[in-house]
């Protein structure tokens, strides 16, 4: 071998060497970087940092890095930052977004099967609420959209909606008519109010303080938190407790992505979610006592009524469900409550 085909050969061999190194350095850091940050999940949704949803998904990322022993974790991005709750759904969908937060009134465009929760009066009191939401029904409710891409992990308390108005005091079904009461723009909710002689008004939530205070409509219908975060409570003096829903907020996560977690990944989030809808409960609890309070001393009447009557002005609204993909869920729902 000649001094030029000597200096070729050891060049490349000083290149190959070098070449190695540099992809195994890249490889080793990777893996390292890897096992290092662990498993990061992103959670969207468009609640302010306050609010007890989001310091039960601050709970459940604590509690998720405590149980997998720091290999996973959530980032959490409140307030809209992501989109609007819409978008995230769509963003679920494709796998973009790991998890968001959505009331199940959002969710029935997606799953049908989620309009009963919008069925007025169906559940007999709050321990019966929860007790189908924890139980198999629930359970099963949670998996309805796996199909869609979208598989729920727990349910988030977001009270029930109760009447409030600007005018006089809303006793019984008879005081609603003629009455204009403003609702979200669902078919349930919209039948709900005609069904007690009222006139159904769709406004959107952030124009409804100047559409009550100028007498647009007559009254509307939230839980109390929102009667006291929204300052409804100075336009409307009167607020009865008939609870005619309860519409839960549900922990929502990218079928895709829950399919990408081990089975022992999996086990940890769902832990760590059911543990933090528990705490989230209690801090709504709180929050609705708290609220109660501060809109009674700024002069709110707490009205008596018999929610029954209510109940009873609102039963024709189920035999509009049948066929539907509500019907089976309402029964199974109705079945438990009569045991």
């Amino acid at each position: 071998m000649d001094r030029k085909s000597f200096s070729f050969l050891a060049v490349g061999l000083l290149l190959g060497i070098l070449c190695s190194s540099v992809v195994f350095s890249y490889f080793a850091s990777d893996r390292g970087e890897s096992q290092a940050s662990g498993r990061v999940l992103k959670l969207a949704h468009g609640l302010d940092t306050t609010h007890p949803v989001h310091l039960g998904m601050v709970h459940m990322k604590e509690r998720l890095e405590e149980l997998s022993g720091g290999r996973m974790t959530i980032d959490i991005y409140p307030s809209g930052v992501l989109g609007s709750e819409v978008q995230c759904i769509e963003q679920l969908q494709g796998g973009v977004l790991a998890m968001t937060k959505t009331s199940t009134a959002a969710m029935e465009n997606f799953i049908p099967e989620l309009g009963v929760f919008g069925v007025p009066y169906l559940f007999n009191d709050h321990e019966s609420y929860w007790s189908i939401l924890d139980g198999e029904i629930g359970h099963d409710l949670l998996s309805v959209g796996d199909s869609l891409g979208l598989r729920g992990l727990c349910y988030y308390d977001s009270g029930s909606r109760n009447f409030y108005s600007t005018k006089k005091p809303i006793r019984s079904p008879d005081d609603l008519k003629g009455m204009k009461i403003r609702v979200q723009n669902s078919r349930m909710a919209i039948a709900m109010i005609e069904a007690m002689g009222g006139s159904p008004t769709p406004i959107a939530w952030g124009e409804l303080y100047s559409a009550l205070a100028q007498g647009v409509v007559d009254g509307a219908e939230n839980n109390p938190p929102s009667f006291d975060s929204s300052r409804h409570f100075e336009v409307c003096k009167y607020f009865t407790p008939d609870a005619h829903t309860r519409v839960p907020d549900l922990l929502m996560i990218s079928f895709k992505v829950w399919n990408s977690l081990s089975p022992q990944e999996q086990e940890w989030l769902q832990a760590a979610a059911d543990e933090s809808s528990v705490f989230q409960r209690g801090l709504w609890a709180e929050k609705t006592i708290e609220s109660l309070e501060k809109v009674k001393a700024a002069g709110v009447e707490i009205v008596d009524c018999d929610p029954a009557e209510f109940q009873a002005a609102c039963a024709p609204i189920a035999a509009t469900l049948k066929g539907t993909p509500v019907e089976p869920w309402l029964n199974k729902i109705q079945a438990a409550q009569a045991q």
